[in-house]
């Protein structure tokens, strides 16, 4: 994720990062602007149409669906927010829910060699889920420190949090927790699945295919009988108007594709593997 300061105005404008959607589209930019200059050449050149030809009544049509077309975008851009919020605010809550366990178990525990154990296992939960969702290869070595096959195992956080239940029960086993304290530290770890749960349903229902093919073809259609009836009025100033649309509309799609799915690589993802890290420090100060 890309910090920044928002304060900043005139340094956004002629900046450019990997990221931007100017350098993504603009192979598309070139060949709408070849295609406007193409359409303006046929209707003023070679057929030369004038002002009192049906064509220039495109125009009404593009007004009515400008309208249309710009609530979809909103729409869109809203929902893709809407997910990257939501795996902001689960991240948040494993945050908060680790340390608040750490701090429980910190409390309730007097052996170094009990307290050593959680101090490895909170934060590498952090780790692991970081890893899964974004498809990356976990290493195996601290399960295997603790004689924990998973090499059949698909789904690492369960066996991070398989781990730790079995230690905390060991531990009740062990009458070094109470049962009164085992509910005590219950909702905390009930939590860490409920956030995986709410990550990996992020990550595995995008928008419905349908949504997204429908305003696609929209926006290219909308933008390729745009220069049809505004040649009349613009002339070639037609060519810069329709690429400038074009631009607006494409960068607000490409936009919402990125943040919606927000544990990738993107420069615009949750910074996931910095939050790991900070949970891995906070926990080490607890412990």
């Amino acid at each position: 994720m890309i910090s920044y300061n928002p304060k900043e105005w005139f340094s956004f404008i002629f900046r450019f990062h990997k990221s931007d959607t100017l350098r993504k589209l603009f192979p598309l930019i070139i060949g709408i602007g070849i295609y406007t200059f193409i359409i303006a050449y046929l209707e003023l050149v070679i057929f030369k149409l004038s002002e009192s030809s049906h064509l220039k009544n495109i125009t009404v049509m593009h007004g009515m669906l400008g309208f249309v077309i710009s609530l979809l975008l909103v729409f869109r851009t809203n929902t893709a927010y809407d997910r990257w919020w939501e795996g902001r605010k689960l991240w948040g809550s494993l945050v908060n829910n680790s340390r608040n366990i750490a701090l429980k178990l910190s409390s309730i525990l007097t052996e170094k060699e009990d307290k050593l154990f959680f101090k490895k296992i909170i934060p590498y939960y952090a780790h692991v889920l970081n890893l899964h969702l974004k498809n990356q290869n976990i290493s195996h070595e601290l399960f295997d420190e603790y004689n924990v096959d998973v090499k059949n195992k698909v789904h690492k956080p369960n066996q991070v949090i398989k781990l730790l239940f079995e230690k905390i029960n060991e531990l009740h086993l062990d009458n070094k927790i109470s049962a009164e304290q085992l509910i005590y530290l219950n909702p905390e770890l009930t939590s860490f699945t409920d956030i995986c749960g709410g990550c990996e349903r992020i990550k595995n229902t995008p928008i419905p295919y349908s949504y997204s093919v429908f305003l696609k073809k929209f926006i290219f259609f909308y933008v390729m009988s745009l220069p049809l009836g505004y040649v009349f009025s613009l002339g070639y100033y037609t060519i810069p108007v329709v690429v400038f649309i074009f631009y607006v509309l494409a960068s607000l799609e490409l936009i919402a594709e990125e943040i919606e799915d927000p544990f990738g690589e993107d420069e615009n993802d949750l910074p996931t593997t910095k939050i790991s890290e900070t949970i891995k420090k906070n926990i080490e100060e607890i412990l």
